[in-house]
């Protein structure tokens, strides 16, 4: 499994006594709906490692979940896979529950352009690093980084693939 085919699901932050339970964040917008994860990937040194699930606990609807998975037994085993990331394959991606939302990852392919109606760019792929997604836009060869935040967005044009963003001041001045 590629990174590409997946998204970021969250991460392992520590171990939880001394039977390899393992305390997570699920940095999604509803924890709940992947109480029944039947296994998650972690990247390990770049590789995806798969792990099946035992059991999941989610613990509030900010993301904070106990999990347990199989073959970590002991807290020397949970240890090796502590502060990595998770993943999930794009097809475990809810459903959305109407047309106005969307996953950041489908704006690629979008015109970018600012407030004033100033060119930024084709968003060609969006960076999923963890709590700080970012928009790579091609402009004349060059590649703009901006963070994808929701008061950057001023609007969304799904039909004409167009995307009105608000830059922070001077961030496209240092790609001139």
């Amino acid at each position: 499994m590629k990174k590409e085919e997946c998204f970021y699901l969250g991460y392992i932050i520590k171990t939880i006594g001394i039977e390899g339970e393992l305390a997570v964040f699920l940095d999604v917008d509803d924890p709940e709906a992947y109480d029944t994860m039947e296994s998650v990937f972690v990247d390990i040194e770049g590789k995806l490692v798969p792990f099946f699930i035992e059991e999941i606990t989610i613990k509030s609807n900010k993301g904070d979940a106990l999990i347990r998975l199989e073959e970590v037994e002991d807290v020397e085993s949970a240890r090796h896979i502590c502060q990595r990331d998770m993943y999930l394959p794009l097809e475990y991606l809810p459903p959305l529950p109407d047309d106005e939302k969307f996953y950041y990852r489908d704006l690629a392919g979008f015109q970018a352009i600012d407030k004033e109606g100033r060119e930024i760019g084709i968003i060609d792929q969006i960076f999923d690093y963890p709590g700080n997604p970012v928009f790579s836009i091609t402009k004349k060869d060059k590649e703009v980084l901006i963070p994808v935040a929701d008061e950057l967005i001023m609007q969304i044009d799904k039909e004409n693939k167009i995307i009105v963003l608000d830059p922070p001041d001077g961030l496209l001045e240092l790609y001139q």
